[in-house]
């Protein structure tokens, strides 16, 4: 990856399309989320269950996070890795993160073998991200910025002139912005409001 991308990701905005392959009369039906943290798993997961009321597997795999990403893989009582490993595989492939990919499956009365199982799952996913708006973002590092009302004009325009976004404002006798940067802006930013006389107290945020 180059230098200049390496603070940029892939990710869905918004959930994907519904989409339905079929194998030897079981169905599997495949779904793309995006998620910010793994607690938004399990309701997702549980509203499947009741829209497939006559699924006999929910199976799903899930990554957070892009510098230290982290995943997890279910194969909801399918065999041993025949099901979210091969999901999370098309998430690897895709080169996607802070994303949920489901399958759900409606048993056909035919058994398809692990190797079955393992390319029905696959696709299942791989049509899923087809089927998904996939954007690139940006890490971004938000700042808090501290200042006297008298340096308002001053931040300002050091604010417009560099196009930083700001989150939120007030504006008293001592003024509190937070803004936010690309993450690989973040040393210039700090420079750029330290520097000033007076200096603006600035801090990052978490």
């Amino acid at each position: 990856m180059e230098e200049e991308n390496q603070d940029s990701y892939r990710t869905i905005i918004k959930p994907s399309e519904e989409i339905l392959f079929k194998e030897k009369k079981s169905k599997f039906f495949g779904y793309a989320f995006p998620i910010s943290e793994e607690e938004e798993v399990k309701p997702l997961i549980e509203a499947l269950r009741k829209k497939h009321h006559t699924a006999n597997h929910v199976c799903y795999a899930w990554q957070l996070g892009v510098e230290e990403p982290h995943y997890r893989a279910n194969d909801d009582g399918e065999p041993n890795n025949s099901a979210g490993m091969p999901i999370y595989g098309q998430i690897q492939s895709f080169g996607v993160t802070n994303i949920l990919v489901a399958v759900t499956r409606i048993f056909g009365g035919t058994k398809l073998g692990v190797g079955g199982l393992i390319s029905a799952y696959k696709t299942g996913a791989q049509m899923a991200l087809d089927a998904s708006h996939i954007v690139e973002k940006t890490l971004q590092q938000r700042f808090v910025l501290k200042f006297d009302y008298e340096q308002m004009d001053k931040v300002m325009r050091t604010l417009k002139q560099h196009q930083i976004e700001i989150l939120t404002q007030t504006m008293e006798l001592s003024c509190t912005f937070i803004i936010s940067v690309r993450k690989q802006e973040a040393e210039q930013t700090l420079a750029l409001f330290t520097s000033m006389h007076p200096p603006v107290e600035i801090k990052k945020k978490d």
